[in-house]
């Protein structure tokens, strides 16, 4: 890459040409002795190093007598060194020499810019020269303000990552899943890796959601990344494992909601008249996050039921993207006399306010639990609550 020299550079760089040159036909015309011309005695070895190294380039001869050694950098057309004057203005860079038979030309904190062909010089009548290359190789860097950074999407949008990385040689990216799932790139095609600056997530849903890493590396150590966070919105959803609950009086009893929202949703129970339940002696709420984050298990415990408490429960979840709600019917099992037959661990572990039940439905009084009468009776009780909850 050649740089557009100002005119006192300019100026500076002939007056040095002109010094090398006069300093060529002053050797020359010093005596009449035929004096054996110098000569170069080994090749100049190309050199790879990595930005901010410090490197050397070495350039033998022999028989140079009075004349003298130049280093230029061929590709700017930059004359450095004269001999044990550092010409160039650049403060990085410097020669020294071995009693005149190796001139050492010494670059540190190498740049990219310093890469090219660097050229030695014997002020020879006719000149010689020979060259050596320096290869500047880079780290991978990733440029933030070219690349993507953490999103939030609507779901069924489309959506596309962007991850530029500079380096030398130039870097690869490549794209995975932080928590190391799979990428749907779309309905058809599932990876563990993607190759390439952008990635294009098609018609993107919850499943999607998470972490995902940009990796640039091109061979020169360190290989880096950039960690983009895509959050997905979606309106809440809920579903309800049991809509018809029965329990009797002066028991507990748990009912649950399953929900999903992002953002996250505001969760709460009401009664069948809108009134929002709070948390009391007589009832508790738990909302316990899942995997992923953005599933909730809501739970309502009645502790010590009486009979104001049989009816309609609703469990609501709210987002800025929407809402949506579910219906839990409690009604009065009125067949409390086998409960001691059905679980007698959980008589023992009642509580002063009444034992607790979970979800279904209590066997009656009256079914023989032998083996041969149970399981007939059991379903001629059974199927009445099973057609009720069909024809709802």
């Amino acid at each position: 890459m050649f740089r557009r020299k100002s005119k006192c550079q300019r100026l500076f760089i002939f007056s040095s040409i002109l010094y090398f040159a006069q300093a060529a036909s002053s050797t020359g015309a010093t005596s009449n002795v035929v004096v054996e011309e110098p000569e170069f005695t080994d090749t100049i070895e190309n050199i790879t190093v990595a930005a901010g190294r410090s490197v050397k380039f070495a350039c033998s001869v022999k028989n140079l007598g009075t004349y003298k050694v130049a280093w230029m950098h061929f590709e700017q057309s930059a004359i450095l060194t004269v001999h044990n004057h550092v010409i160039t203005r650049n403060p990085r860079i410097s020669v020294t020499h071995d009693k005149h038979r190796t001139w050492f030309l010494h670059i540190s904190n190498v740049q990219e810019e310093d890469k090219g062909r660097y050229m030695c010089q014997i002020n020879t009548v006719t000149a010689k020269t020979q060259f050596g290359y320096l290869h500047v190789v880079v780290p991978p860097n990733i440029d933030d303000s070219l690349s993507s950074s953490d999103v939030i999407v609507r779901e069924g949008a489309n959506e596309t990552l962007t991850c530029k990385a500079t380096g030398s040689p130039q870097p690869s990216v490549k794209w995975k899943r932080d928590d190391n799932k799979q990428i749907t790139i779309n309905k058809t095609l599932t990876v563990a890796e993607w190759e390439g600056e952008t990635l294009e997530l098609t018609r993107i849903s919850r499943l999607d959601m998470g972490a995902y890493l940009c990796i640039a590396s091109n061979g020169v150590p360190p290989t880096v990344s950039k960690r983009i966070k895509v959050s997905v919105d979606f309106p809440p959803m809920l579903w309800i494992p049991h809509q018809l609950v029965g329990a009797p009086l002066a028991y507990s009893v748990t009912l649950e909601c399953f929900t999903e929202a992002h953002p996250s949703s505001l969760n709460y129970w009401t009664r069948e008249d809108g009134q929002m339940i709070h948390e009391t002696r007589k009832y508790h709420t738990e909302n316990t996050f899942g995997d992923p984050s953005y599933k909730i298990h809501m739970k309502l415990t009645i502790n010590n039921i009486q009979q104001s408490d049989y009816g309609t429960y609703k469990c609501v979840a709210k987002n800025p993207r929407g809402e949506t709600d579910g219906t839990i019917r409690l009604y009065s099992s009125k067949y409390q006399s086998n409960l001691n037959e059905i679980d007698k661990s959980e008589q023992k572990s009642s509580s002063e306010e009444g034992k607790s039940i979970s979800y279904g439905h209590i066997v009656p009084s009256g079914i023989d639990s032998s083996s041969g009468n149970l399981n007939c009776k059991l379903l001629l009780w059974i199927f009445p609550i099973m057609l009720f909850n069909a024809l709802r």
